[in-house]
């Protein structure tokens, strides 16, 4: 029985009525004073450990890329935040200077002053969203420009498909049985789907940023129409890995108990290993559910969304994957 079932049955048995009174006053509580000094003493080594573990973060390319999605989409939903709270006071201002000027006969001269446009706060706050923004642009381009490089890495996946292709004709033909497992052929076709929507995508947003830098002679309008295509097959991707994440769920329901008791696995094991899943299957989710209609959005001429619902929906798997690189960097 825990502490606070004890004291509500000790108490339910008490008559309704006046509370009794204490036998002695309970003593007031003496404020313990702000420990200014020792945090001013632990400070420097506090900042010393939270900069190595940033340092630990960006050791790895992938560190770096999701460090700066965290910081790019994070800044962009700042900017949005402060100039919707702006908003208010400059529709305001605007709406006294056009009483003002409606007032005025016609030949009538208008002379604005300081004291007529929006607070100096207002000022501020707008100048900071604008810096924001423009960090969030570099920042934006950045990732791009490192992203030039992943067509490398889809050659090495390609590779890892083919020789897989390979080792399992081989092991068909030495038992003499070729293969009839549909699931493994579904899941070698989604990887297949996979690699040429990312071959696709990367090689156009390469081919659109270079010719923007000068590099490759493309049109403006060429330029426009790659990007445009790299965003969709970039949504083809999405829209292949949301399926193919709820597909491995829908499998991975229909083991036995023979399977997931699989190598002696105790209980407590096969729990553990089920919550660390179900853990990372939710993140997968999430991520690629948050970029699905980000992806629609860039893959139109005119886009779907604004940008407070732009910046909201690249925090979410900027957030996730930060949070997973701050813990495993943690270890």
């Amino acid at each position: 029985m825990s502490t606070t079932e004890v004291a509500t049955s000790s108490t339910a048995d008490l008559p309704s009525g006046e509370p009794i009174p204490s036998a002695l006053p309970a003593p007031a509580p003496i404020p313990k004073p702000l420990p200014i000094k020792e945090v001013l003493v632990a400070a420097p080594s506090n900042i010393d450990a939270f900069l190595a573990h940033v340092q630990k973060c960006l050791q790895t390319p992938s560190g770096i890329d999701t460090t700066l999605l965290f910081l790019c989409y994070s800044s962009r939903l700042g900017a949005s935040v402060l100039e919707t709270l702006t908003r208010p006071a400059i529709q305001r201002s605007a709406k006294q200077l056009l009483a003002l000027a409606a007032s005025l006969p016609p030949s009538a001269t208008l002379v604005f002053s300081a004291k007529a446009l929006p607070s100096h706060g207002v000022a501020r706050i707008l100048e900071l969203a604008k810096r924001l923004r423009a960090f969030s642009a570099m920042l934006s381009e950045a990732r791009t420009f490192l992203r030039l490089w992943g067509l490398l890495n889809m050659y090495f996946w390609l590779r890892r498909l083919v020789l897989a292709r390979k080792q399992q004709r081989a092991a068909d033909e030495k038992d003499g049985i070729k293969s009839s497992n549909k699931e493994d052929k579904l899941e070698t076709a989604i990887s297949w789907l996979q690699l040429g929507s990312c071959i696709v995508f990367q090689a156009l947003e390469n081919g659109a940023y270079l010719a923007s830098k000068g590099v490759l002679g493309w049109a403006p309008a060429t330029q426009r129409r790659a990007s445009l295509w790299s965003a969709r097959f970039w949504a083809a991707f999405v829209g292949i890995e949301v399926g193919r994440l709820f597909y491995e769920s829908h499998r991975r329901g229909l083991r036995s108990r023979e399977e997931k008791f699989a190598g002696g696995k105790t209980a407590a094991q096969v729990q553990a290993e089920e919550m660390e899943w179900n853990d990372a299957w939710k993140k997968s989710v999430a991520r690629n559910l948050a970029w699905a209609p980000l992806t629609v959005h860039w893959s139109t001429e005119n886009g779907l969304l604004g940008e407070m619902a732009v910046g909201a929906l690249a925090c979410i798997p900027g957030v996730i994957q930060m949070r997973d690189l701050w813990r495993r960097t943690a270890e």
